[in-house]
């Protein structure tokens, strides 16, 4: 089964970085069942890491693995639009 590894880049402790966090940890524990992990930016501590990647906007988070890279822009609320951005196969029932 492949390995997904993301990257959230946030603006602060907000509400709406808060609800991105939880929603794509949501998405690594029970979609990707335990076989995605990321790492939270936040690019107002490291804003030159916002600048080397070209964030123009946040919450986004970046597909890093597999290859080829995605992004999508937002909370992350809409499960289904972020997995189609992502290129995450959707789960069958």
């Amino acid at each position: 089964m492949e390995e997904y590894k993301f990257r959230l880049y946030v603006t602060g402790q907000t509400p709406r970085s808060a609800h991105a966090i939880s929603n794509l940890k949501q998405i690594c524990d029970t979609i990707l069942e335990g076989r995605g992990n990321f790492d939270v930016i936040d690019i107002l501590t490291e804003p030159q890491i916002a600048e080397d990647e070209l964030i123009l906007a946040t919450p986004t988070v970046a597909r890093i693995r597999p290859l080829p890279q995605r992004r999508v822009i937002g909370d992350l609320s809409d499960t289904e639009r972020v997995l189609l951005g992502l290129q995450i196969p959707l789960p069958t029932s």
